[in-house]
Formats: C-alpha cells, structure tokens, sequence
C-alpha cells in the first residue's frame, strides 16, 4: 500500500485528515495516510510545509515527490534534501479566494469607496462621479494561475486588463507584456496595480523607485503577492509625495508585520495579515489525491516547480 505522510504542524494535520481520506476514497485509492513515522524509508510521497516536522528528506530513500502545501516555494525550493519532483499548491479554493479578495479592493479603489466609508461629516457631496471600468486600466504582474483568474475576472468587470510575466503569454482579452522595456511600457498605463508574482531574486524589489516613478500619478497598489516584491522605502516616498494614492498590502517581508512599521499608521496604506487567500482542505486535498494518483499511474505530476526559474 502506498505511503503518505503528512508533514506540517499538528492544528493543520486535524483539518486536512478527514478531507485526505475523503480525496483518496472519490478516485478509488487506498493509502497510508500518517503523521508521523520511524520508517522514512517506507514512505512514497511527503504533503509538506516548512512550517512542519520535516526539513531533511535524505532519509526518505524512496520518495517519488514531495507536494507542497503552499502555493509559494521560496521557502522550500532551495532545500537541496529534496531531490525528486517538488510540486506547488493550485487549489480551486484558493484561486477563488484570492479572485475575491482582489477584484473587492479593485472596485473599493476605483468607485472611491474610502471618501465614503470614511468621510461621512454630514456634508453632501456628490461631485465626483467615479469612471467606468472600461476607462480604467488595472495592470496584473504575474499571469499564473491566480494571476491569470484574477485578471480574467477584472476583464469580466469591464476594465482594460494589462499582464505581464517573465515570458510572454496569450491571454484573450488581456494586453500581455514580458521583460524590462514589457514592464515599463505596461507600468505607464496602469492607474491600479496588482502583485502576483513570485518571490524570486528577479521580482524582488520589481516596485522601486525608478518603476513607481512610472506609473500615472493617483495609482492604486494592491499586492496579495509577497512582501519583497514592493520596495517598502521607495513605496512609502512615492504615498508621501501624492505620486501614489494608495496600496493595500496583504503581504510583508516580516510577518506579522511589526507593530512599529510605518505601514501600520500611514494613512494613505491598508494593511490586511495576510489573509487574501489560503488553501481549503477540501480543494487542497483533492489537488494532492490526484498528483498522487499521476505518481502511481506513471502520468507527468502536476503543477511541478522548475527548481532553476525559482516557482
């Protein structure tokens, strides 16, 4: 009977039991699902977090993958113990999530919903009528797959959608872009930016102070993404002098963010803790049923990191 282990802290191994079981028994596999082993070499496939048990898999002599739990590898694609595929999270539930989260502060930026929520002094002011989403560009760095479902559906809104990725890609009804001069071309169009890019040595730092400095002046930021994609000085400069009117961050490059960070009292900046989106066991399980299905089957793994390119 094939082995499999789940390696991550013991809250999240009480979520994802049942719904594992639940996964293997809908395609029809019997497994050993367990938590914990003194026979690592009896194991087939590690699910796995770093936040979990396990961080040398040399003992594991007869692994065939190890699946991420997580849909970022920053933190695991450089572990050199790992030495057969390593395959990232894509789970329906957290695309949807994630869709969600984005296109609500999308619309929340450009219907000028804060002036609202937050100005209601008892003056009557209905000067500014905000625009239509189709005379509105919202820019997506990063087309992978939450990159590309959030863009879809601010295209579904009616805006004029612009991506841009490492390589170039096709997207219907998407303006796609690619490299340096790809980057700065769409940055000049975008009045709402969003960051779903990976953290790489490429991306990080991908806003500066020479990419913001080309956006519209009164650009929106929403970056779901991770933290060290965004330079937190340059960004914190560009809000001050009014070049940006605002970013909602829901990613840091300390987490939790520390009580003493600017970001925390600055006015024109949201903070959310890192709650845009997480995997759901019922999706996320049904993700690894079937990689481990394709594992035995002798089918290609899906979603399998290219450990060179960094996701």
């Amino acid at each position: 009977m094939i082995t499999v282990l789940f390696a991550d802290q013991a809250e999240n191994w009480t979520r994802y039991e049942a719904p594992l079981h639940v996964a293997f028994a809908e395609i029809g596999m019997e497994v050993n699902l367990i938590y914990e082993t003194d026979e690592p070499e009896a194991v087939d496939y590690v699910v796995y977090a770093p936040s979990g048990p396990v961080s040398d898999f040399g003992p594991y002599v007869n692994l065939k993958a190890v699946l991420s739990l997580w849909a970022g590898v920053e933190k695991i694609e450089g572990n050199a113990s790992i030495q057969v595929p390593l395959c990232r999270m894509v789970d329906e539930g957290l695309s949807e999530g994630m869709v969600e989260w984005v296109t609500g502060h999308i619309l929340r930026h450009h219907l000028g919903m804060d002036a609202h929520i937050f100005g209601q002094d008892g003056e009557w002011r209905n000067d500014t009528v905000p625009p239509l989403a189709r005379d509105r560009s919202v820019g997506f760095l990063g087309l992978g797959a939450l990159g590309l479902d959030c863009a879809k559906a601010a295209m579904g809104l009616g805006f004029n959608v612009l991506g841009w990725s490492r390589s170039l890609k096709t997207v219907e009804g998407v303006s796609t872009f690619a490299g340096v001069d790809g980057l700065r071309e769409m940055l000049g169009k975008c009045q709402i930016v969003v960051l779903l890019l990976p953290d790489t040595a490429d991306t990080q730092n991908v806003l500066n102070p020479e990419t913001l400095d080309l956006l519209p002046d009164g650009a929106f930021i929403i970056n779901p993404g991770r933290g060290p994609l965004i330079d937190d000085a340059a960004l914190l400069n560009a809000l001050d002098t009014g070049k940006i009117a605002h970013a909602t961050l829901d990613v840091f490059r300390v987490e939790p963010l520390p009580a003493e960070h600017p970001f925390w009292a600055h006015p024109k900046v949201t903070v959310t803790p890192h709650i845009a989106s997480d995997t759901r066991p019922s999706s996320a399980s049904r993700t690894i049923a079937e990689n481990i299905r394709r594992g035995e089957a002798g089918e290609p793994f899906l979603y399998t990191v290219d450990r060179t390119a960094g996701y």
